[in-house]
């Protein structure tokens, strides 16, 4: 990957005219591990290729910048229409507040200074709310995202010069095994078809001594019976519609979860607050992120109302299961705490790899 410009402890080059895709040397053919070259495009660092293609023959399309490993209909395609939606924001320069920042670095063992002038793999990631923090603190970034939210990650982030961003499978991924220092999966693996085999690639792509970090809902999680009822239907119904739906839904609750805001540091009251937020189908955020002040709360409220209701897969796990599936993938110095979705874990490669068990890529439980 290209290195990042740096010159007294600055931040990394951000190019000012319109960036074009990078080809890092990580990139590879997933069918092959052959090296993926550019066609009909002259360099790849000065115009985007139509293709990148394989020795082997294998052909994978660019368009809008991006390099495109999957086709456009799979399980997440509603996180794609979430977060082209959404582009900006759960961004920290958009909100003015460290909310992304200060879970990046909870989750990293209290330090951003770890991914500085690392390789860095971001999996699912979104509209790039993590991916700014990782970029301005010095990564060298090599993100990737399932859904279509790629495209609004791009738009966000490719001013950045130490970035390149694919749309591809977890499992799937174009690039050799253990290629990254530091592997990076938030908000991601609970939300796909089988969590253990999930963690079990994200686990082979971490060189040996780098780390993995993730987080997984767990046991507890917000699903209240209004929210599964709605996620029933929503999930039958035409792409376009849940979003609008959501919309219909806020306008209609909103000022009441609003109104009972006001009082739920009552002493008495505030239990009213409580307890319509408990059967109420809207996320509400008054409690953990009042700093957003009353719009972006409302915003939030849709996003992730939509978030919850249109997830194709939402699995459940404890910190011990999560623990045991990374160890029968072969990490070390493994930690785990209940944390803000449900449980954030960390853990190492050792420097010499033991094979992992046959149980680390089993089915879900």
């Amino acid at each position: 990957m290209d290195e990042p410009a740096r010159k007294g402890g600055l931040k990394p080059l951000i190019v000012t005219q319109r960036s074009y895709m990078r080809i890092p040397p990580e990139v590879r053919c997933p069918d092959h591990m052959e090296p993926l070259f550019p066609d009909a495009g002259g360099e790849a660092h000065h115009e985007d290729p139509h293709s990148l293609c394989c020795p082997c023959g294998c052909r994978f399309p660019v368009f809008n910048g991006i390099a495109r490993f999957v086709g456009s209909r799979h399980y997440a395609t509603a996180f794609g229409k979430q977060w082209k939606a959404f582009r900006k924001t759960q961004l920290d320069s958009f909100t003015g507040t460290t909310i992304s920042r200060d879970r990046l670095k909870r989750c990293l063992g209290g330090s951003l200074g770890v991914v500085r002038n690392k390789s860095v793999l971001e999996a699912g990631c979104g509209a790039g709310r993590f991916t700014e923090v990782l970029l301005s603190e010095g990564a060298r970034v090599f993100a990737c995202d399932l859904s279509e939210a790629v495209e609004a990650n791009w738009e966000n982030c490719q001013k950045y010069s130490n970035y390149f961003i694919c749309q591809a499978d977890i499992l799937r991924l174009p690039v050799c095994p253990e290629q990254f220092d530091v592997v990076i999966c938030i908000g991601v693996v609970q939300h796909t078809a089988n969590p253990e085999k999930t963690m079990a690639a994200l686990c082979s792509q971490v060189k040996p001594g780098g780390i993995l970090v993730m987080d997984h809902y767990t046991q507890g999680y917000a699903v209240t019976p209004s929210r599964r009822l709605l996620r029933s239907f929503l999930l039958h119904t035409p792409s376009k519609f849940p979003l609008r739906f959501c919309e219909g839904l806020a306008a209609f609750l909103w000022p009441v979860h609003q109104s009972l805001s006001k009082i739920k540091d009552h002493r008495t009251f505030g239990r009213l607050y409580n307890a319509f937020v408990s059967v109420s189908p809207l996320v509400d955020y008054h409690n953990a992120y009042s700093q957003l002040g009353a719009n972006l709360l409302r915003t939030w409220a849709i996003l992730d109302t939509h978030d919850t209701l249109t997830d194709v897969y939402k699995h459940l796990r404890s910190a011990e299961e999560i623990a045991g599936c990374l160890r029968n993938c072969g990490m070390d110095d493994i930690e785990t705490a209940y944390a803000g979705n449900g449980v954030e874990a960390r853990a190492r490669k050792p420097t010499r790899q033991t094979e992992p068990t046959a149980e680390a890529t089993k089915g879900a439980v």
